[in-house]
């Protein structure tokens, strides 16, 4: 997935409050974690405020949801 269309994705989910978005996001990061890499998911939290709005934090391994 391209940075772009994640940031396209995560714009969708913020207009939303639901718990639901908060998984959805973190599957977009898991997508971008895979091709991109850490840094680029911190970067992605960091834009958005994911820890604030969502308790995501940089550094965590959202990578853990595809491998299950």
């Amino acid at each position: 997935m391209k940075i772009e269309r994640a940031q396209e994705l995560i714009e969708t989910q913020l207009q939303f409050t639901s718990g639901y978005n908060r998984n959805a996001i973190r599957m977009i990061l898991a997508e971008v974690q895979q091709v991109h890499g850490q840094a680029a998911v911190d970067r992605l939290i960091r834009q958005y405020e994911l820890e604030a709005r969502f308790d995501l934090r940089p550094g965590e391994d959202h990578g853990a949801l595809r491998r299950r």
